[in-house]
């Protein structure tokens, strides 16, 4: 098993290019089995989830042809099978985004629960909830999700919560169902415009991506597609955040940052500068980090994945701040991590208290989720001597090649295989 080893103490400069975005390839590659014939999806980014879904849409019977290692081309026209395994659903939750394309093409699906968890714990619920009332039959046996349609019918859906996959789910269902759908209370978050811009350019008929009220009027079928996915904002984050508590200056190579708008205000009262230029995006680390307190709330509001990454810039702000996690339980597994590091950091229910530290000093941690990970190799840079992150697997998950690209910007970093 790897882990990553990092000497702290080196201000990142240069250039980085940002993958393509995660949570925007794997709906696209999901919609792709909507289409009549292989579409190519362009952009997509070196990631364990990402090899996980094809092997998902293999089982189901697409075929794919590889082109260069961020290409791939998705065929359906094989496409028989209707069940997403627990084997391949217990590693990647976004697997259940299979459960609308397949009831819309084929009238049926089976998809095991994600990850073997409880419905509530993340709002699958409105998922069913939504293909019932496009008249979908939804049945929970052993584990597994099955709905059935002749052809689902337009409907107007409003979700209790607001819940992007749900809202992507849904989205791909009714593109093909019969009448118009409404979705109100529908994510706005920039993966889900993307969503829709590709299977618009699949002949869809949606209007309103983007806001909470997004309108699909269904149609026959849909054509294949050459599509880019657009650049992970996370990983843009992770960057800016990675500039900002080495005092360093970075380049996001040809990357225009308007989606990361809640992000860089936030980074800005934190003493980050920001540069917009045809080169890309620059940010220029500050000298001495201000405290700053902030909510997470669903886009436009500051996003739930980039809560531990600045939680750490955080740990050496000037003062106390005040994070408060309103989107997903357990989403502080990182903070006794950082503790171990010399952080200051009190968690009651869903705040955290972080009181910045002069300095954090390097010790062994370990990863407990993807964006924990990114966290920790944050507060690794900064620290005073070695930092070494076990179960990094975690950061294969979301992160291209994370070690290589910070390398290249000065950083101390190295991966390496644990003992035994």
């Amino acid at each position: 098993m790897d882990k990553i080893r990092i000497q702290g103490g080196v201000a990142l400069k240069g250039t980085v290019t940002i993958s393509g975005a995660k949570n925007a390839a794997l709906p696209i590659m999901a919609a792709a089995l909507l289409a009549d014939g292989p579409s190519t999806i362009i952009n997509l980014p070196a990631l364990r989830d990402i090899q996980t879904h094809k092997r998902l849409l293999a089982h189901l019977g697409a075929s794919f042809k590889e082109g260069s290692p961020a290409e791939v081309m998705i065929d359906p026209t094989g496409l028989k099978g209707f069940e997403a395994p627990y084997d391949l659903v217990k590693t990647m939750r976004a697997s259940v985004l299979v459960l609308g394309p397949l009831v819309a093409r084929l009238g049926k699906a089976r998809v095991s629960l994600p990850g073997g968890c409880a419905i509530g714990a993340r709002p699958i619920n409105l998922h069913l909830k939504a293909l019932e009332q496009m008249g979908a039959r939804i049945e929970l046996k052993h584990g597994y999700v099955e709905a059935r349609a002749r052809r689902l019918t337009g409907a107007e859906i409003v979700f209790d919560l607001t819940t992007v996959t749900g809202t992507e789910n849904i989205l791909m269902a009714a593109v093909l169902a019969k009448g118009k759908t409404v979705i109100a209370n529908a994510a706005r978050e920039p993966e889900v415009v993307d969503l829709a811009k590709c299977l618009r350019a699949m002949g869809a008929r949606i209007e309103g991506a983007g806001t909470d009220l997004i309108t699909i009027q269904g149609v026959p079928a849909l054509n294949p597609v050459l599509y880019r996915v657009m650049p992970d904002r996370i990983e843009a984050g992770t960057y800016l955040a990675a500039a900002g508590i080495t005092g360093g200056t970075v380049t996001l190579a040809d990357y225009d940052g308007s989606c990361l708008e809640a992000q860089l205000n936030k980074l800005r009262e934190a003493g980050l500068e920001f540069s917009q230029t045809k080169a890309g995006l620059t940010a220029h680390g500050p000298r001495k980090i201000q405290s700053v307190s902030l909510t997470t709330r669903p886009y436009p509001g500051f996003p739930t994945d980039m809560q531990a990454q600045f939680m750490t810039l955080m740990c050496l702000g000037q003062g106390t701040s005040i994070i408060q996690e309103t989107i997903f339980e357990n989403r502080f597994m990182h903070v006794s991590e950082l503790k171990r590091m010399g952080a200051d950091i009190q968690v009651s229910g869903h705040q955290a208290v972080i009181k910045g530290v002069p300095r954090l000093t390097g010790a062994p941690v370990m990863a407990t989720d993807l964006r924990a990970s990114a966290s920790l190799v944050l507060a690794g840079l900064k620290a005073e001597g070695t930092t070494e992150i076990s179960r990094v697997y975690h950061l294969d998950r979301g992160y291209e090649t994370l070690e290589k690209k910070l390398s290249a910007l000065g950083a101390r970093i190295e991966r390496i295989k644990e003992a035994g």
